[in-house]
């Protein structure tokens, strides 16, 4: 079972992000602060869970936390500023939007830029180490992988009710057949040289 807290008399907020590495769609950010008595065997980092746990716990986690908030910087803002940036402006939207301050962060990964006064701690893999972390994100993921299902009934041809934006294979190969869509991140590498020889373009 992962650890309930760094710091056991403190108020922790877990933080994390989704959607980094993809080629279009927005970042999505969570932030949680979980009750001390919270006990769950089968949270984990949301990369090693099934969907339908995600969903589960997602439910479970909104249920049971003090505070949640999860929030989105869209592919435009992600071009205008970088990822990393705006990973972190989305965690900071979503600190700022939760219903408790936290005394505390945790933050997966080992990159951030302080939140105001609240000091801060980055842990990687911190997602497979702290429930807050954690909870976070599965919330992350569940929300935004929801949006890019929405987004699949407009744009079905580059199956994202399925990569959720991530670059398959399939993916590359609808960029270059289809071209890019309105939420694609134009600051990123959409296509690879192998895929343009392919199709002869």
């Amino acid at each position: 079972m992962l650890r309930k807290y760094l710091y056991k008399n403190m108020v922790e907020a877990g933080c994390d992000e989704a959607g980094r590495g993809c080629l279009a769609g927005p970042v999505t950010a969570a932030a949680v602060i979980l009750p001390g008595n919270f006990r769950n065997p089968v949270l984990d980092d949301s990369k090693k869970l099934s969907e339908k746990e995600r969903q589960l716990l997602r439910d479970l986690i909104i249920e049971k936390a003090v505070a949640w908030k999860v929030a989105f910087i869209d592919n435009r803002e992600i071009d205008e500023m970088n990822i990393l940036r705006a990973s972190i402006k989305a965690m900071h939207i979503a600190i700022d939007g939760l219903e408790k301050t936290p005394e505390f962060l945790l933050i997966d990964g080992n990159r951030f830029f302080p939140y105001r006064s609240i000091k801060h701690e980055t842990i990687i893999r911190g997602d497979g180490k702290f429930m807050s972390i954690a909870a976070a994100s599965v919330l992350a993921k569940t929300f935004r992988d929801e949006y890019m299902e929405k987004l699949h009934i407009d744009f079905p041809q580059y199956g994202w009710d399925k990569n959720k934006g991530y670059p398959t294979a399939f993916h590359k190969a609808a960029i270059i057949k289809y071209g890019i869509s309105p939420y694609h991140r134009r600051s990123f590498s959409l296509c690879d040289s192998q895929l343009k020889m392919k199709f002869g373009v």
